[in-house]
């Protein structure tokens, strides 16, 4: 699950992280207040504004109504409203967004920590996730940190490091001084870059996240760290353990068919392809999607229905997959091990019967737990759909239909 900027630092700073101080404001007027707040508590004069959507590169990126960038600074207590004016109600398109972008709701006012000073402050790049091949959690950083990381990767990948924790430990001191030594720090700045790094892991770790970036962690000039952004994904499977982080999901940010999904407890992703799949378990998906690649066509979307499917469920996924309009064909692949196969294709008949005037070639394999049965209940319906054995025969169904 992604959660906004402002999310994601409340919970850095709640297990130790500093943070670049700010407050959320969904008008212009908030916007105003919280500045006022924030140079009451802070005595900064200068404030940034910045645009709270789940896409990176906000920096980057443009408001199609204004052309405000994403993230602006407000030189001034009395800029900060107008400048918020021009984010709010728009639509920011980055690097990471449809063309269309992504309709801006709130923004998130926050203190100016590029005050000059004995030093010039520093930007680094540093992110915590999983390394599925060691499988071990890692951190990785680099000394080049700020909105052109993505070119230091390209292009100088030796400023790109990575350290890899043993869970059974956590981070080591010795790996505290690793990363602050490869990021050229030495002294007080070496020190607070090592506790930065422990409070980050702690959180990665006590808040079941599958990722943590922060981009920049900032060397003020009187060296503290701190995290100026940050981007959080949060597992999923370990919502259940944090009712406080769920609680903090923007559905509105998020594909309305994967969140109906989620709701009808379906797993779906969308995808860019012209037919669309439904199946029962994630490895039959990956190759359902692969026959339909090998058969000329596109998968539509990835959409699981779970072992437990009933024939409510998949008339409720029928329905999801026939919404999209680049859909040309169906393929449903059901394995009957614990869903029995006559339930599935009842959902299809029932489906079939409730939406009607279906136009998209619908074609059915269903093979295990009452598998004949299935097949007789869809013969005998009288319904337009081609019924295959073997995943080899619908894949040239799903051939002969898309050509």
């Amino acid at each position: 699950m992604n959660i906004h900027e402002y999310q994601g630092k409340s919970i850095l700073s709640s297990y130790g992280v500093a943070v670049q101080r700010g407050y959320v404001a969904s008008t212009p007027e908030e916007a105003h207040t919280a500045a006022v707040k924030l140079k009451e508590e802070t005595g900064t004069g200068w404030f940034v504004v910045k645009a709270q959507i789940h896409a990176g590169g906000r920096g980057k990126g443009t408001v199609t109504e204004t052309g405000s960038r994403g993230v602006v600074l407000a030189k001034g207590l009395d800029k900060v409203a107008d400048i918020a004016k021009d984010i709010l109600g728009g639509h920011l398109v980055t690097l990471q967004t449809k063309a269309e972008g992504k309709l801006v709701q709130k923004v998130y006012i926050a203190e100016d920590v590029y005050a000059p000073g004995a030093s010039e402050p520093r930007e680094f790049y540093m992110s915590v996730l999983l390394d599925r091949a060691l499988g071990r959690n890692v951190i990785v950083y680099s000394p080049d940190g700020g909105m052109n990381i993505e070119d230091v990767a390209h292009n100088t990948p030796e400023k790109i490091f990575k350290e890899v924790i043993d869970p059974m430990t956590g981070v080591n001191d010795f790996q505290c001084r690793k990363i602050a030594f490869n990021l050229g720090l030495s002294g007080a700045a070496m020190k607070e870059m090592g506790k930065f790094v422990k409070s980050l892991y702690a959180a990665y770790v006590g808040c079941d996240a599958a990722m943590f970036e922060i981009n920049p962690v900032l060397k003020t000039s009187d060296d503290r760290v701190i995290a100026v952004d940050a981007k959080v994904t949060l597992d999923g499977n370990g919502l259940f353990r944090h009712p406080d982080y769920a609680q903090m999901r923007d559905t509105t940010e998020e594909d309305p068919l994967e969140v109906e999904a989620s709701n009808a407890d379906l797993n779906y992703v969308k995808l860019e392809g012209n037919v669309g799949c439904m199946v029962n378990g994630a490895g039959l998906a990956m190759a359902t999607m692969d026959i339909i690649k090998y058969s000329g066509g596109e998968p539509a979307n990835f959409l699981d229905v779970g072992g437990t499917a009933d024939a409510k469920r998949v008339e409720t996924a029928f329905r999801m997959i026939l919404r999209d309009p680049s859909v040309k064909a169906i393929l449903v692949n059901i394995f009957g091990g614990i869903v029995r196969c006559d339930r599935v294709a009842q959902g299809i008949v029932d489906a079939y019967r409730n939406i009607g005037n279906i136009q998209v070639p619908i074609i059915v394999r269903l093979q295990g737990t009452n598998a004949v049965e299935a097949k007789k209940l869809i013969d005998e319906s009288g319904l337009e759909v081609h019924s295959a054995i073997t995943l080899q025969e619908a894949a040239d169904q799903v051939k002969k239909v898309l050509s």
